[in-house]
């Protein structure tokens, strides 16, 4: 079993670097590429094929395991509608309706045809549980497409992506594995070995290595999508592999920055859905860290908040103090956010001051 298992990890991450190879010069030929310039960071056209890659790799794998897939149905239809809407925008940028549009339609796949739904909450605020009744629907599908975004929104730095998902399913892959969920475990082996295989292209192993390939929004979207599946799938009946506080803080990073920025956004009198330069990763970039110090970082902090919701499930900490510790932890990240952009601009304006400074006194001299 062991082996079966270490197997299937190893050949999802062969196929996708197989497919990289294969993929990367087709890509330069028909356009499908990030070009450089205007909030983008990299210096050189770089191929969005991690994601077709990974999904390639991920499907094919499937197809090998001899086991029934029926309850998975839904999950494998809304995941080709947004890895092909993804795609369709990696050629050329859609409009942002019509990605909403798709992770809407993904979101009532699965919550209709698979019967994955949110249904209850845990017992966040005190000993009794919070079921949402006559909300299931709504609040699953705003959920879905909350989380969705908030994977799309991750991938800012080379390895940045791939490095939070990778801990993320992993996470998830042990507690599948600790459950005796033999389905669920492989395919999250699947996703394990093809982010390692896409990895090996994306992230910087070396101070000057940049990335030959990126994730894309066909990756982001369709790993958006099973990331919000399993969540819901793993905190709900029939399953209950592990509290809903505890998905939180599994995915406590992604959720705190994407909240934090559309709340700025908002309070600033913009579109929370608005594209800036102002995540944690730009943050720690304009404070100086080089792009991958930023990305180990922010793992750093992906891999505490981790260990925190799997203490906490383990140790059967009551849901309402790991809820309120959330939330304070939510709280100093919102402060701290809104608090490094002020330092920052103050920053900068000394060292405006003090170029003026020196270019007017230079221009005294020469007079």
């Amino acid at each position: 079993m062991v082996i079966n298992n270490i197997a299937l990890f190893v050949s999802a991450m062969g196929l996708c670097v197989a497919f990289l190879w294969l993929i990367k010069p087709l890509a330069c030929r028909v356009g499908l590429v990030d070009h450089p310039g205007g909030r983008k960071l990299h210096k050189r056209a770089t191929p969005l094929i991690g994601g077709i890659a990974i999904f390639c790799a991920f499907f094919l794998l499937l197809l090998t395991l001899n086991l029934s897939l029926g309850e998975w149905r839904a999950f494998f239809f809304a995941s080709a509608v947004v890895f092909i809407v993804g795609m369709l925008d990696d050629f050329q940028e859609t409009p942002t309706w019509a990605r909403f549009a798709a992770q809407i339609a993904a979101s009532l796949l699965i919550v209709f045809w698979g019967g994955v739904k949110l249904e209850s909450l845990g017992a966040l605020f005190s000993h009794q549980e919070v079921l949402l009744g006559m909300f299931v629907i709504p609040f699953s599908i705003f959920s879905c497409v909350g989380v969705i975004n908030a994977t799309n929104m991750l991938d800012g730095l080379d390895g940045l992506a791939g490095g939070l998902l990778l801990i993320f399913f992993t996470a998830l892959l042990g507690l599948s594995w600790r459950a005796g969920l033999v389905l669920d475990t492989k395919i999250l082996l699947l996703l394990c070995g093809s982010l390692v295989g896409f990895l090996l292209f994306n992230f910087r192993f070396t101070g000057g290595r940049t990335a030959s390939v990126f994730l894309g929004d066909a990756g982001s979207l369709f790993l958006g999508l099973a990331v919000t599946w399993f969540l819901i799938r793993f905190t709900q009946e029939p399953l209950n592999v592990l509290r809903p506080i505890t998905a939180i803080w599994l995915f406590a990073l992604p959720i705190m920055d994407t909240v934090a920025i559309m709340t700025r956004r908002v309070m600033l009198g913009r579109s929370p859905f608005s594209p800036d330069r102002e995540h944690f990763h730009h943050i720690l970039r304009v404070a100086g860290y080089s792009a991958r110090a930023s990305v180990f970082i922010i793992l750093g902090i992906s891999l505490f908040t981790t260990t925190i919701g799997l203490l906490g499930e383990w140790a059967d900490v009551p849901e309402f103090i790991m809820f309120y510790g959330f939330l304070l932890l939510f709280v100093m990240y919102f402060w701290g956010m809104q608090h490094a952009w002020k330092v920052m601009k103050a920053l900068h304006r000394m060292r405006e001051h003090q170029v003026s400074a020196v270019t007017g006194e230079g221009d005294g001299a020469s007079v």
